[in-house]
């Protein structure tokens, strides 16, 4: 992308705490960003040449939302702002629902339950870095002005689905009727006017800065999990932060590189 001016942030969030607002102009230098998130495929590669452990695996849990775990599933601590995140043993970027659960099949899905730590360490392996928080939204809005989607104005124009987010009433119904209730492959929707795939919807994206005056970093793009009733945040403007160490089963990320300036 060749970077340049553009207006970042929102004028009438829902959620005004997330720091969405005022609109103001940044400027961004050229830089890539890779065209999708980064997939579990991908992510093996790398543990495989590195034998990097998640923090996750470290921990030997992470965040699952309630809906995936079979019946028979051991009790599970719930996360007290939102009960259906629950806390499972053996859960991790290969077990994405815990022990028993896989990623057979979900080669080219997003790979999740990933800390910003572990995202850094893959960027230190692939010769990448995490993009800045103006850089993603730059890349998301596709050369759109003011719009809530990479794609324009309206969730789904002309009736068709554009993005995986949560569809029926949450978190109890789940219709799944842009075709996935989980992740979806990194490419299943059709991409920006940058070329770039599920910039809002499917896993929130992990980005280089902090959320705040804290350590807390920022995540954009929302996920599958985002519904209107209580968080409207699959869009190019909305954000929200989380601690580096923290993993759950919809938190990915992309990669992004530096361009040399052209010479002369």
């Amino acid at each position: 992308m060749s970077g340049g001016t553009f207006l970042m942030g929102c004028a009438d969030s829902p959620y005004p705490a997330d720091g969405e607002g005022p609109v103001r102009e940044r400027h961004v230098a050229p830089f890539a960003l890779a065209a999708t998130a980064v997939t579990n495929a991908e992510f093996a590669g790398f543990v495989a040449a590195t034998g990097h452990r998640t923090d996750a695996e470290e921990f030997d849990w992470s965040f699952v939302f309630e809906g995936f775990l079979p019946p028979d599933a051991p009790p599970a601590r719930a996360a007290v702002q939102a009960p259906w995140w629950r806390q499972v043993f053996g859960a991790d970027w290969r077990r994405p629902e815990g022990p028993g659960s896989d990623v057979a099949g979900r080669g080219d899905h997003p790979v999740v339950h990933v800390s910003y730590a572990d995202a850094l360490a893959y960027c230190d392996w692939a010769g990448a870095r995490l993009p800045g928080e103006a850089e993603w939204e730059y890349a998301a809005r596709g050369g759109l002005t003011g719009q809530p989607f990479p794609w324009g104005s309206e969730r789904e124009p002309e009736g068709r689905f554009r993005m995986n987010v949560w569809r029926g009433s949450f978190p109890d119904e789940n219709t799944a009727a842009d075709g996935y209730a989980g992740t979806c492959p990194v490419d299943a929707f059709p991409p920006n006017g940058y070329g770039l795939f599920n910039m809002t919807g499917n896993v929130w994206e992990w980005c280089a800065d902090r959320f705040g005056p804290s350590e807390t970093r920022v995540l954009r793009g929302g996920s599958y999990l985002c519904h209107a009733s209580y968080c409207l945040r699959y869009r190019t403007s909305a954000r929200m932060g989380n601690t580096p160490d923290s993993s759950s089963g919809n938190t990915g990320f992309r990669v992004a590189r530096s361009v040399p300036p052209a010479d002369g």
